[in-house]
This record gives structure tokens, sequence and C-alpha cells, in this order.
């Protein structure tokens, strides 16, 4: 004896207002017939090495913009200079930029110069060298040069 089955009831179809084109029809996904849903297990996705990750995540994920540092000019200086030791802010800055000078030419003359709080600042002679231009890799001779080293003070590197 054979069994019939009986045929499956489809899903009522919802009123539609908009007439779909022939094309969409076709593509359209149709809705479950049965009541019981098939649970499929996730698709494995590709290993991804760290590198990949890291520029998918620089990709997909906007730039954030830090907040532009104050740059502070030796006219701000010089007029809370002048605001705390009661002095015409002309004087201030005079004093100022005289300081600044003396910090060159102290420099220049090949003088370590040491503030107290601050630091110490020295200038380093760098050695001639072979370099690579990065665009061609052709070997470049790069000539000697002097730089100016800055070593922060312990009490500074505390108070940051």
């Amino acid at each position: 004896m054979a069994i019939k089955k009986a045929p499956a009831k489809s899903a009522p179809k919802p009123a539609a207002t908009k007439a779909i084109p022939a094309a969409a029809k076709a593509t359209a996904p149709k809705p479950e017939t049965s009541t019981t849903k098939s649970v499929s297990p996730p698709a494995k996705r590709p290993a991804v090495s760290a590198g990949t990750k890291n520029r998918q995540a620089a990709k997909s994920a906007t730039p954030i913009k830090a907040p532009a540092p104050v740059t502070v000019t030796l006219k701000h200086l010089a007029e809370q200079f002048s605001e705390d030791h009661a002095m015409p802010k002309k004087q201030a800055e005079a004093v100022l930029s005289d300081i600044v000078g003396l910090l060159v030419t102290h420099l220049k003359a090949g003088d370590r110069v040491r503030i107290n709080g601050l630091g110490i600042l020295e200038v380093k002679n760098r050695p001639a060298r072979t370099g690579r231009n990065p665009a061609t890799g052709a070997t470049i001779q790069i000539a000697a040069s002097k730089k100016i080293a800055f070593r922060a003070a312990k009490e500074l590197k505390e108070a940051i």
C-alpha cells in the first residue's frame, strides 16, 4: 500500500501594492513553506593573517583625528612672563629673545647647555654614511652633518 502525502500548504501571499518587475520576481527569495526551520552550521571563514586583519581594519575604520596641540610661541611666553613679573610685554619679549640668542650662540660654539628642570641641549656630529634612495634603490652618499640633541631632565619626565 502506498501512503499519499498531502500537498504542502503555501504561505498566504501578502497583498502587493506595487507591481514587481519580472526580473525581480526571479531573484526574490521565496517564503518558507514549512513551519520547521532547518539550521545550517555557520559558514567557515578563510584563515586571515594578522597583517591582513590590520589592513582590513585600517580600510574599514574611519580615521579619528586627534585635536591639534596648541602651539605656544615666544610672544605667548613673553605675555605670561610679563604678567607673572609685573613688567611690560616689550621688555619680557626682549628678555626671552636674548635668552634664545644666548642659547644659539653657545650651541654654535659647541657648548653643552644645561637648564635645571628642563634638560640638556647639545650639538652632536653625524658622520658621513651611505644610504639608499627608496624610489630607485640606488646607493647615495649622505654628507656629514650636525644635529641638536635634547635630553629631558628627570623632573620634566616625571612632570609629564
